[in-house]
């Protein structure tokens, strides 16, 4: 949390028009959220180590990303050692609707897998959901149903 009582979601994204749809989605119903945007995942382990910055409640993790794509950035935090990374709540928020995307997903540690749709009030209403199940949890790992590592 910040000195505000502000919690900062960190959001790992590649498309621009995705971010502005993350940002209009969450914008009114979480007001109290600050988010912060990654576009790809080469320096979200970099970020979550960085204790002079307020730590995510979150990151919210896209998998389709040049370079270090969502399942490298997921396998690096959850073998990582510093509880600042396998800690994290992750939530990977995707446009992939395969099992086997899910199921390499979940056995790579994420905390929940949510589909991206195209719609955007079904995004916006997706996308809230999952934010509000984790906010109503406490932004906390061991929250009922989340999925162990």
């Amino acid at each position: 949390m910040t000195a505000g009582g502000e919690q900062v979601v960190l959001v790992v994204e590649d498309s621009e028009e995705d971010r502005e749809a993350i940002l209009r989605a969450l914008s009114r119903s979480h007001p109290e959220l600050v988010l912060e945007f990654l576009p790809d995942g080469r320096h979200v382990a970099e970020r979550l180590r960085d204790a002079s910055l307020p730590h995510p409640v979150l990151v919210l993790l896209d998998l389709n990303m040049p370079g270090a794509d969502g399942y490298r950035v997921l396998a690096d935090l959850r073998a990582d050692t510093d509880p600042r990374l396998n800690d994290a709540i992750v939530v990977v928020f995707t446009s992939s609707t395969t099992s086997s995307d899910i199921d390499r997903c979940y056995e790579a540690g994420a905390d929940s897998y949510v589909y991206k749709p195209v719609n955007f009030t079904l995004f916006r209403t997706v996308l809230q959901g999952a934010v509000a199940y984790w906010h109503a949890n406490g932004f906390t790992r061991s929250a009922p149903g989340a999925a162990t590592p």
